[in-house]
């Protein structure tokens, strides 16, 4: 819809050197519009100041106060147009080039998005606001987010947080105990929409308030337990102005990470733990499939973050043990304990695709030199489970089952060496074959337990997006957090910090002062 618009509008659009912002001599209503909109950048997770709205605010003033010299009313409308064209970009594609800080998706602009052509257009078609909006991420979550925002802004003035909240009379608390910091606990959940208004202030731990923490664990990335240990008390202490600035950064990250390129779509938000599937219909994101996943060990062997298609699905895999987990781990093993290599059902394989069976200690020696490598052969010990999902990429990441699947009751399940272990390979495998003609939740299983190696090549690619965002909104408003595991938020942080400090715009402007800059 956005190109098909755009296309439209520059059919229509005035003339390059027609002012934008002036009728004889006199600010046009858009003027205020646009200077109005730049002001409320910050509803959309963006700077005001980036786009210098209160400079440009005091100048459009000015001007309607009375006709302005003509070369200080091109000066305005040629600083006005630059700031809203810079506001459209970063609305419509972000600030920062993702690559820069770790996640590899496409820097390259939107072909379809021309932000000169488009505020030409909007501007001359009199919808500058409606086309504002349709400018915006159109993915479901981004609008669910922004009112997000709003909400916890006015959090940050609430009383809950103006007390801190009294250390904790143990090492727990659980239900049944005194504490002296229930009335402020009360007042952050009641304040969060985790206890149900008028909920009085009990006496001890109990009740509604043990069902209220229970609620914001669930929220927060933690077992909801209802005690309240060292985790959940750091939760409770978050200013609501830090959880501000981690919706600002998931926002951010909307804007480039490509979460509508296909019509069905497998996305893994990694510091969620969890792999959705949907299908985009009339506009509509529909989950088909949800389910917890184990992702890269956060301080060794992260997940990376990028976007490639699924193209075969593995039944009943082999496992190349890659090299560097060989050399550091799986040969240091196995000297230790030989016996190792039978239970774990491992063998050799040479260049030229003959597998040895037998361990010694030469060919251990010959993994170390890259002459040999070792694979594990399908069965119940396989590192991979009884599939794999295979999208190609530089990293060689996929997604797999695992003989461990108890590490899914973990909470934090940082816990490979990069690749995605998912916990439900068949609702998965399903939602991936759907279009293939006979591939039955029965055939998959039956495929996945046959221990005979076996490739399907997809009949359409399926596109697969490993994302980051630390911060959901959902659709019946409930609000989660999670950890920066990966510590990515604090990269695009400083790297948004760092673009902001470097812009001199408009306040530098050695004319400012022609179009009634106040010093």
């Amino acid at each position: 819809m956005l190109a098909a618009l755009a296309a439209s509008w520059h059919a229509g659009a005035l003339a390059a050197d027609t002012a934008l912002w002036f009728a004889q001599g006199r600010p046009a209503a858009a003027a205020r519009q646009a200077v109005d909109i730049l002001a409320a950048s910050a509803a959309d997770g963006l700077e005001p100041r980036d786009y210098d709205a209160d400079e440009l605010r005091r100048a459009l003033s000015q001007a309607e106060s009375g006709p302005l010299a003509p070369d200080a009313e091109t000066l305005l409308d040629e600083t006005l147009t630059a700031a809203m064209q810079r506001y459209l970009a970063d609305l419509h594609g972000g600030r920062v080039d993702p690559r820069r800080i770790h996640e590899n998706f496409s820097a390259a602009p939107d072909p379809h998005f021309d932000p000169p052509g488009y505020l030409r257009g909007a501007v001359a078609a009199h919808r500058l606001p409606e086309a504002v909006r349709e400018a915006a991420p159109s993915f479901p979550l981004y609008g669910t987010l922004r009112q997000a925002l709003a909400r916890y802004r006015a959090l940050a003035a609430s009383p809950a947080w103006q007390a801190p909240l009294p250390p904790l009379p143990g090492k727990t608390l659980t239900r049944g105990q005194a504490y002296a910091g229930l009335p402020v606990l009360t007042q952050r959940l009641l304040a969060l929409g985790d206890l149900p208004a008028g909920t009085p202030v009990p006496a001890r731990y109990e009740g509604a308030l043990v069902e209220g923490v229970k609620a914001f664990q669930a929220r927060h990335g933690l077992e909801a337990a209802g005690t309240i240990g060292a985790g959940t008390f750091a939760q409770l202490n978050v200013p609501p102005a830090s959880r501000v600035r981690q919706i600002e950064l998931t926002m951010e990250r909307l804007r480039w990470t490509p979460l509508l390129e296909g019509r069905r779509m497998i996305v893994v938000n990694v510091p969620e733990f969890v792999l959705r599937a949907y299908e985009v219909r009339d506009g509509s994101v529909q989950v088909k499939a949800e389910m917890k996943v184990i992702v890269g060990k956060a301080l060794d062997t992260r997940t990376p973050l990028f976007k490639e298609d699924m193209r075969y699905i593995e039944f009943s895999p082999y496992w190349n043990v890659p090299p560097s987990i060989a050399r550091a781990e799986t040969v240091p093993r196995l000297r230790r304990d030989p016996g190792y290599f039978a239970r774990q059902g491992f063998e050799f394989v040479g260049a030229d695709g003959k597998a040895v069976t037998t361990l010694s200690a030469a060919s251990l020696d010959a993994v170390q030199r890259g002459e040999l490598r070792i694979r594990q052969r399908p069965g119940p010990k396989n590192a991979l489970g009884d599939i794999k999902f295979i999208f190609p990429n530089n990293d060689n990441i996929y997604l797999h089952h695992t003989p461990a699947p108890q590490l899914f009751t973990r909470d934090r399940r940082d816990l490979s060496h990069g690749c995605i272990r998912v916990e439900a390979p068949v609702a998965l495998a399903s939602f991936v074959l759907q279009d293939t003609p006979g591939w039955t939740d029965t055939r998959i299983r039956e495929a996945m337990e046959k221990g005979q190696s076996s490739t399907l090549r997809l009949q359409q690619p399926l596109p697969v997006v490993l994302a980051y965002g630390t911060a959901l909104a959902k659709a019946d408003g409930r609000i989660y957090f999670f950890s920066d595991i990966y510590g990515l938020d604090k990269v695009l942080d400083d790297a948004l910090r760092q673009r902001g400090a470097g812009r001199t715009g408009f306040r530098a402007d050695r004319n400012a002062r022609k179009i009634g800059k106040v010093e």
